[in-house]
């Protein structure tokens, strides 16, 4: 609960900051086709920091938001100087990144995968290394996703539910799944859970044969 406290703190400033409206990046996207809540998506490539961890759905994103926060926030090295009109600090040691979205979290061998999706300003030559070795930098090549978004608590029960939704249309669309799904959240923990923005989403291909 104190992780997600700081992290909803840090938040609630960036919303007064910004006149009451939360102004956060996001990854960047083009809608290629739309039915109801399901889209396909092409996303244009992007870095994001990741971190591996153990635990349920449910308490993995606990444990990883401290560490990214963390980087994002100064636990980094940078052995560069940045413009002051570039969205981080000018002194050459730490840095502050900008909170963007969403946090993804995906299965993989061993736990699960949390990552913040990095400004794009940023390249992996001019992202500061992180302090912490758990936290990696990764390129995400463009790629296509099937996405559905729904609103509501962030619960095991709501993400299966919609996983299988989308699995579903996917199947429905004759399109061929490449990836693990991806869990999706774009709001701050203090956001009320009918206001809440989440995906599931799914590498695809759409080609036909």
């Amino acid at each position: 609960m104190r992780r997600l406290a700081l992290i909803a703190a840090a938040l609630l400033v960036t919303s007064i900051a910004g006149g009451c409206a939360i102004n956060i990046e996001e990854a960047k996207y083009e809608i290629v086709s739309k039915t109801g809540s399901f889209e396909v998506r092409d996303y244009s490539p992007h870095i994001v920091a990741e971190t591996v961890v153990d635990g349920t759905l449910e308490d993995a994103g606990n444990k990883a938001f401290s560490m990214l926060f963390k980087y994002i926030s100064g636990e980094n090295r940078s052995h560069v100087k940045i413009a002051m009109t570039a969205p981080v600090s000018q002194e050459p040691t730490p840095e502050k990144i900008k909170m963007t979205s969403p946090v993804g979290q995906q299965r993989v061998e061993g736990g699960w995968a949390i990552s913040f999706t990095m400004p794009a300003s940023y390249t992996m030559e001019t992202l500061p290394t992180p302090e912490d070795p758990r936290v990696k930098l990764r390129q995400i090549p463009a790629c296509r996703m099937a996405a559905v978004r729904y609103s509501g608590v962030w619960s095991e029960k709501r993400y299966v539910q919609y996983k299988k939704e989308l699995e579903s249309w996917i199947e429905e669309k004759g399109f061929r799944i490449l990836g693990e799904p991806v869990w999706a959240r774009y709001n701050p923990p203090f956001t009320p859970w009918f206001l809440r923005r989440n995906e599931i989403l799914i590498q695809v291909s759409t080609e036909t044969k």
